[in-house]
């Protein structure tokens, strides 16, 4: 699977700290080779996010993207669960 990110996503995922950078690094190459891996926690979201799809890295954090047709996942947004939804 290819992997792409929004700008915002780069940064936001820039000014994590350490612990949970590598998280998600860990994530991402889980998902690279097995996006459907049950420790993400692949789902579909609904709501003001629906057409997108959200993994977890650790604790309460996650990172959104959109599925592409060529084989691909648009990553667009990342941030703990309060967040991303409002809580």
């Amino acid at each position: 699977m290819r992997l792409h990110y929004h700008r915002d996503f780069e940064k936001r995922a820039s000014k994590l700290l350490p612990a949970q950078q590598k998280r998600l690094a860990c994530a991402l190459r889980l998902f690279e080779k097995d996006h459907r891996h049950p420790t993400l926690y692949n789902h579909p979201l609904r709501g003001r996010w629906a057409g997108h799809r959200s993994i977890s890295f650790g604790g309460d954090w996650r990172a959104h993207y959109i599925e592409k047709s060529d084989d691909g996942a648009f990553f667009v947004a990342l941030g703990r669960h309060p967040e991303l939804y409002g809580e």
